[in-house]
């Protein structure tokens, strides 16, 4: 391993770091690392990921916690959309001026529901089946509870 630099996150620290034998950059938590001595060879150090290790981080992290994970089309420009979503919870990716992707996740499709309606845009899940199953039943709930008899 290449250590690059420990970043705080979600009060815990993490060490970005160069995996060698997978070839690719990872994040560990700082409190499970066991130091070895020797400290090892010298080596070059390498570009970071991204260029914000933090948001890398954020990345990292909070995606591996996730158990549902979704990819939601807002139909928002991302900028109106960063604003309602702490990195914690999703990534935003632009499409075009109106339009972006918010790539997110929690540990239920009942929580996902939650953050999406919380949003106030219009969007669109195509996965996971369970979440646009969830966001079905609601929509039947909401149209239910609002009937004039």
């Amino acid at each position: 391993m290449e250590p690059y630099r420990a970043v705080n996150w979600g009060q815990r620290w993490y060490l970005v770091a160069w995996d060698i034998e997978r070839e690719g950059w990872r994040t560990f938590r700082v409190d499970r690392i066991e130091p070895r001595t020797p400290t090892g060879p010298r080596f070059p150090p390498r570009e970071p990921p991204g260029g914000d290790l933090a948001a890398y981080v954020s990345r990292r992290v909070s995606a591996a916690a996730w158990r549902h994970h979704a990819r939601v089309t807002v139909h928002a420009p991302a900028s109106a959309v960063i604003e309602r979503i702490n990195p914690a919870v999703g990534t935003v990716e632009a499409l075009d001026a109106d339009t972006c992707v918010l790539t997110t996740g929690a540990d239920t499709v009942q929580t996902l529901a939650v953050h999406l309606g919380m949003l106030d845009f219009d969007f669109d899940v195509t996965e996971p089946a369970e979440l646009v199953d969830h966001l079905r039943r609601l929509a039947e709930r909401y149209v239910r509870s609002t009937r004039a008899d």
